[in-house]
């Protein structure tokens, strides 16, 4: 039995091997083929045939502002995931352990929310942007985005499990009610704010359709929108834009890996319990 046991499970782990090496075959590629030049492409080369050249030409050719689109995408995504850390928890809260008027008729908005695609609402977002002048500025890439409803949610269940006991000891121990959130249950919500912010970090680092809408001038693209540009322009350039997509995908890579652990507990923590 335990012999059969032991060969099942190397069954099971060779299989997710495979499958692993299988899905990063995509990647591998498009890493390798970044560091080659254009008449080495779909060929096997020794690494004294590979170059930088495709990086460097990102970062020096001034047709292309790399360095200023990476500077408006950090930029964009610092203010976000800011934002998501602020507003987000306090909303969640609120709808977790407050009791107001109204709090129902909120969390069924919240709920509603998330169940409409984001691009329905552009076209009211970008006309609502051109009104009060904020075509093509930072604001509007960030103002509407400090929340999000899903996360809201998210933290909500969170914060439901957490006994009112804690918060009621707290508020007998002279803590307002908000001093009682950021000092005592704040810092418990490590593990789904983590998770938030992966979310949140992936997912505006990488938006598009949004940041091309609203921001339609070279100067104000961000890194996907500018490098979207650039493939257009180069389209026959395969290492160079292999290095576009490299730029674009490692630092969410990097991000995922540093808080990898976090992430899992907090989508164990946030979305299950109700």
């Amino acid at each position: 039995m335990a012999t059969r046991k032991r060969l099942f499970n190397l069954g099971i782990h060779t299989i997710i091997i495979i499958l692993g090496i299988f899905f990063m075959l995509p990647f591998i590629y498009t890493i390798y083929t970044s560091f080659l030049k254009m008449g080495n492409v779909n060929s096997i080369v020794g690494i004294g045939q590979m170059t930088l050249e495709n990086y460097k030409t990102y970062f020096t050719n001034e047709a292309y502002s790399v360095p200023k689109w990476l500077w408006n995408t950090i930029i964009m995504t610092g203010i976000v995931i800011i934002g998501n850390l602020i507003v987000n928890p306090m909303a969640g809260f609120a709808l977790a352990k407050l009791n107001f008027k109204g709090k129902k008729i909120i969390e069924w908005i919240v709920i509603a929310t998330m169940m409409i695609p984001y691009h329905m609402i552009l076209i009211p977002v970008y006309v609502n942007m051109a009104k009060i002048g904020w075509l093509n500025t930072m604001l509007a890439l960030t103002v509407p985005f400090l929340y999000q409803s899903l996360y809201i949610f998210m933290l909500r269940q969170f914060f439901k499990s957490i006994p009112n006991e804690l918060i009621e000891a707290a508020r007998i121990d002279g803590l307002t009610k908000m001093e009682a959130f950021w000092k005592i249950v704040y810092p418990l919500a490590k593990s789904p704010l983590i998770t938030m912010s992966i979310l949140s970090f992936a997912g505006t680092w990488n938006s598009y359709l949004i940041p091309s809408t609203l921001a339609n001038v070279p100067e104000k693209y961000v890194l996907v929108v500018g490098l979207n540009s650039v493939k257009d322009a180069v389209f026959e350039n395969t290492p160079l834009i292999m290095a576009g997509v490299v730029l674009t995908t490692l630092p969410i890579l990097i991000f995922f890996f540093i808080f990898q652990k976090q992430y899992i507990e907090g989508i164990s923590n946030s979305g299950i319990k109700g």
